[in-house]
């Protein structure tokens, strides 16, 4: 059976959609002028965190100049900073800022992933490009055996879940995409938590909060002590 290690491996070398790697090459080639003098990852980029995690966090994507940069989820821009400051605070995480795959940050119970593993223009993934990755996605849920909580950002993320519980013969009825809306089932699955994605798009515009950010985090951290 394949480890999360395995996987991870198989995730850097796809190169199963020429859109997405093109790129993501040509941004690692061409750069941000900020950060001209750094070498970009320009790869697929694998999930990150505590393998025995309970809490599981899904994202969309890589960022051009942020994972696509750093080589590791949500690190090094601003969505990141939102999500690992948030992690630190309730526990997640050994510290505020991601800033590079190789820095001391640790996650403690949380592991996190995106639905697509490669940056895609415009942060608009195809409809194919999301299907073509999808078997990474399934696959590394199955592996994360302790999930206790899953925190969707955004309603492509959301969606994804909720097509994985179906293909897994759960009732999905009922399971709609609203920012705070929360669903509990039997012990046999994680409880689902949705919000909004902390990108720019949402964060500079007001649609999320920091105080509504962090009551999402809150209730992450009931629910698990409550299972």
């Amino acid at each position: 059976m394949t480890n999360l290690h395995e996987l991870t491996e198989r995730i850097i070398s796809c190169e199963a959609c020429p859109r997405l790697r093109e790129w993501c090459e040509e941004v690692a080639e061409v750069k941000k002028a900020k950060y001209k003098d750094e070498t970009y990852w320009g790869r697929p980029v694998p999930g990150f965190g505590d393998p025995n995690a309970r809490l599981i966090i899904l994202g969309l994507a890589p960022g051009a100049h942020g994972a696509n940069r750093t080589g590791r989820v949500f690190t090094g821009d601003e969505s990141g900073k939102w999500l690992y400051g948030a992690l630190h605070e309730f526990g997640f995480a050994t510290e505020a800022a991601a800033t590079h795959r190789d820095d001391s940050l640790q996650l403690v119970d949380a592991y996190i992933n995106n639905i697509v593993r490669c940056a895609p223009p415009q942060n608009k993934p195809t409809t194919g490009e999301i299907k073509a990755c999808r078997p990474f996605f399934t696959e590394e849920l199955r592996l994360l055996a302790d999930k206790r909580v899953v925190l969707a950002l955004g309603k492509i993320a959301f969606d994804n879940y909720k097509k994985f519980l179906q293909e897994e013969g759960h009732d999905v009825k009922g399971l709609t995409f609203a920012h705070g809306a929360c669903y509990t089932f039997d012990d046999s699955l994680p409880a689902l938590v949705a919000s909004y994605h902390p990108s720019q798009q949402n964060t500079y515009t007001g649609k999320l909060t920091q105080a509504m950010w962090y009551e999402i985090f809150q209730r992450v951290r009931e629910l698990l002590d409550e299972r």
